[in-house]
């Protein structure tokens, strides 16, 4: 069973194989610069397995990429730059399902965007971590739509209930968790800023 909504595999794979080639990176060099198996990067590549959300944020950290980006990136890779005007229907939006924690995630912008928009929805239970490098070179808030979100930023963790924010300052290592029996939804909005 597919933890992608096809096509989105085939995308994710295609950006993680451009986004390597255009720095001329080696398999072993992206390897080395995310903490991704070579096996693992060739599989996805190949769109023979579905990444977790912590091998994406593994894996956008070492290309300085949001995984906001990445997700645009590969879900608008079709987008014409004056498709920015569309209206984009719910039905018609592919959601990524992380295979390890069931996290499902929804890109709301297109790439032609100047701001990324994301809507994650968090099992109960889950727990998601995101190295600190996986947050430079952005600004990032994220505001809790419905349930609780267990926010640990660095060495500080926050209790954030539906309508509360969080802004996100220098880049540290953070994990996203749900800690109650109920799913939490959350929306993630980021632009790209000059330094970490």
């Amino acid at each position: 069973m597919s933890n992608i909504v096809d096509p989105l595999v085939g995308q994710i794979a295609a950006r993680v194989r451009t986004e390597r080639e255009r720095r001329r990176w080696t398999l072993a060099q992206l390897a080395d610069a995310s903490g991704v198996s070579q096996a693992m990067i060739s599989r996805i590549e190949r769109g023979e397995s579905s990444p977790t959300a912590v091998v994406l944020g593994k894996l956008s950290a070492a290309f300085q990429l949001s995984v906001a980006s990445l997700f645009a990136l590969a879900e608008g890779a079709q987008d014409a730059p004056d498709a920015i005007a569309a209206v984009h229907r719910r039905d018609d939006t592919a959601e990524w399902r992380d295979p390890a924690t069931g996290y499902q995630r929804r890109q709301i912008t297109g790439p032609h965007f100047p701001a990324e928009i994301a809507e994650i929805c968090l099992p109960a239970g889950a727990r998601v971590p995101y190295p600190a490098a996986a947050f430079a070179f952005v600004r990032q808030v994220v505001w809790v739509l419905d349930g609780h979100l267990t926010f640990h930023d660095g060495d500080t963790v926050h209790g954030l209930d539906a309508g509360d924010t969080i802004e996100l300052g220098e880049p540290t290592e953070r994990v996203f968790a749900n800690t109650t029996d109920t799913a939490c939804r959350y929306a993630v909005i980021l632009t790209r800023a000059t330094q970490p």
